[in-house]
């Protein structure tokens, strides 16, 4: 029983795992930031090559 409350007390674990969910958000974030910027240069470039073709 002792254990129990030990582990319901201690923080540091808790804190890791916040940290661990804050850099899996970052991630996802910047996965997803690349992907439409990714787009939007493929899009640009894709136009200008167009416009140089005419």
């Amino acid at each position: 029983m002792e254990q129990l409350k030990r582990l319901v007390m201690e923080e540091e674990g808790a804190t890791m795992v916040e940290y661990g969910l804050i850099v899996a958000l970052i991630a996802v974030v910047a996965m997803v930031g690349a992907k439409t910027l990714g787009t939007a240069v493929h899009t640009l470039f894709n136009g200008l090559a167009g416009d140089i073709k005419k």
